[in-house]
């Protein structure tokens, strides 16, 4: 065996390059407690509508996707600066979404909620609304002149509201059907409604890294597949008692 050769095998072998055409593993930021899109279960492993519809992603690409818990802040940051090359969460359609990350074809319709305690208007100028930072909710409450309460995460979002921190919090659908499992926010006497369709209701999709614009005619053909053959509706039933595309 030659010099050269040997030293490639050894370099393969220690993994100080790779052979060309091989795929690093996609790195996938995701969210760990956003009730019912990706949450743990009571054996602390990553589940959810979103996970599960990850997973089957990553599949279609055959890929291997290493999933790293984030919050929605630090993900589309993070899709920005080089951290992640995909947010493996739902991410409204916006504007400023467009002009500052690429984004999949849609995945998900969402509606927001205002959740407020008894006699709380939702129009009243000032209030405490909790919020994920980072987040269209967040931007139209500032707007709205409020008063911002921000969490990491969606299934944080009813804490502030709990504990008296907050008057209200806006929550997507989704994550509303998961925190009304909770015995405290189901039980708390809460009002909804739903607020502002035009502008906190729509389709959401994934965020790519710019970087890897490219991802997007994959991960685009890739979901198609996933709708066509059914798999997509069977995790929608499995998470969520309505369809959601």
């Amino acid at each position: 065996m030659s010099i050269r050769r040997a030293f490639v095998l050894c370099c393969l072998c220690l993994g100080l390059f790779r052979p060309v055409g091989a795929e690093q593993a996609l790195r996938v930021a995701v969210l760990d407690n956003s009730p019912s899109m990706s949450f743990r279960d009571d054996k602390g492993q990553l589940t959810g509508f979103t996970v599960e519809l990850l997973h089957l992603l990553c599949a279609e690409l055959k890929r291997d996707c290493r999933f790293e818990v984030s919050s929605l802040d630090q993900a589309q940051n993070g899709l920005i600066d080089g951290r992640y090359d995909l947010a493996g969460m739902a991410l409204l359609d916006t504007p400023e979404r467009r002009h500052r990350l690429v984004l999949s074809k849609p995945f998900f319709r969402s509606v927001s909620l205002w959740f407020g305690r008894a006699g709380q208007s939702a129009e009243a100028a000032g209030q405490k609304v909790a919020v994920v930072r980072g987040s269209a909710q967040e931007r139209y409450a500032q707007e709205q002149g409020w008063q911002i309460v921000a969490v990491n995460s969606n299934g944080e979002l009813d804490g502030p509201l709990l504990n008296g921190d907050a008057d209200a919090a806006l929550i997507p659908m989704a994550t509303a059907l998961g925190l009304m499992q909770r015995a405290a926010f189901r039980d708390a006497g809460l009002q909804h409604r739903v607020i502002d369709p035009a502008r906190l209701a729509g389709e959401a999709c994934f965020g790519i890294a710019p970087a890897r614009a490219s991802l997007k005619q994959e991960v685009d053909a890739a979901l198609e597949r996933i709708k066509r053959s059914g798999a997509y509706d069977r995790i929608n039933s499995k998470f969520i008692p309505f369809r959601v595309y």
